[in-house]
Order: structure tokens, then sequence, then C-alpha cells
């Protein structure tokens, strides 16, 4: 359980303002997060369905080792950005955050959402790319922590569950195989302009720790 204490409020108070922003392209709120996945391919080839004749596939499987899928999604504006990397080091969120910035050329800043993971920073852009080449992406960059041990708060994982049940639910061996399936399920999901109505607001978060509230 998180500690209920002044940090907890603040931070949760940050993140619901963002969300309570009106949409505003000049100065995206952005939610992210990264989840592990485990790949992993049959053991046996499955039998395709033919006429009078059900697909068959064995429960037994293979497992062909972990990866991590990085999510960004734009809550209000319907729009998400998703990539699989083998790892979820420093230079893993670094060269993501680059990548997403480069979908936002003409936001001045760009308000990110996200957990306390410890690569989740300004000092991974920096042993990434250098502190030149970091420094103009930091300075678009405002960061936004969610109170530890209450990442519930980060929209990504709404996106997160959402993207598993549609297109990660299968046996999928390779790397390229999983960022196959996220590239056409993200680019489905855009094109629909699937938003999140986030319902949780500062005036909700006073009546349910009430407790933060009385000091």
């Amino acid at each position: 359980m998180p500690k209920l204490n002044d940090e907890f409020c603040e931070r949760m108070e940050d993140v619901l303002e963002q969300y309570e922003k009106p949409l505003d392209p000049n100065e995206p709120v952005v939610c992210l997060d990264e989840q592990p996945y485990q790949r992993v391919d049959d053991a046996r080839p499955p039998e395709p369905a033919a006429p009078g004749k059900i697909a068959k596939q064995d429960y037994e499987y293979r497992r062909c080792g972990t990866c991590s899928v990085f999510v960004a999604v734009e809550p209000k504006a319907g729009k998400r950005f998703v990539q699989a990397k083998r790892h979820r080091k420093r230079a893993d969120f670094a060269r993501f955050v680059r990548d997403l910035l480069k979908r936002y050329p003409d936001a001045e800043r760009v308000h990110l959402v996200m957990d306390n993971l410890n690569t989740h920073n300004e000092k991974s852009l920096i042993e990434t790319f250098g502190e030149e080449a970091a420094r103009p992406m930091l300075e678009r960059i405002v960061w936004h922590f969610t109170p530890k041990h209450a990442s519930w708060l980060n929209m990504a994982e709404i996106e997160i569950s959402a993207i598993q049940r549609q297109c990660l639910g299968r046996r999928l061996a390779s790397l390229d195989k999983v960022q196959s399936e996220l590239s056409h399920c993200s680019r489905d999901r855009n094109r629909k302009k699937i938003k999140i109505n986030w319902t949780f607001h500062r005036k909700d978060a006073k009546r349910v720790f009430p407790e933060l509230y009385r000091k």
C-alpha cells in the first residue's frame, strides 16, 4: 500500500491536473509505460482448420525469451505510439522518448506522465545521446510522476491492457512478430481515434482520500 503523505497528494494532484486540461496540440499530455512480454512458440506445429475439421493447437509451448512493450498514449486525442524492444534499459527508454517526440514536431512542450521506474528520468537521455544532443529533447519535456505504488493513475496502463487483449493474446515467438502485431493494432486504434474517458478527478480524490486534505 502507498504511504498517504504530502508527496502522494502532491503527485496525485499534479497528474490529475494534467488530465483535466483541455486538449492542446502545443502541449500534449502523454502517458507512458512499459510492460514485459514473454515470447513463446508452438512446441508442435498447429493443425489448421479444414472442412469438417476444427483447428488444433497443442497446449505445450516453447519459451523464446522476453521483450518489453513500450506504450505512449495521448488519451484526449486518441493517439498512441507503441514499440517492442529487446530490453527495458536506459537506452531503450531514451530511444522510445526520442521517437515519441518526433511525433510531436510542432509541440512546444510534451507533458509525460509515468511511474517511478529508475530509468524514467533525464539521466537516461543524457547517458544515451550525450548532454549536447539530449538537451534540446529535455527542454521540450515536462515530467509528471505518479505517486509511488499508485501507477493506476497512469492511463498508459489502460492502453496496455487493451492492446494485450487485442493483439498479444496469441503465441508470438520473435521480436519482429511482436512489433508487427503492435503496429497493426496501434494503427487501427489510431485510425479509429479511440480515446480514454478518465473519470477520476481532483474532486473525487478529496472524497476518496479525505485524510490527505484534513491537514
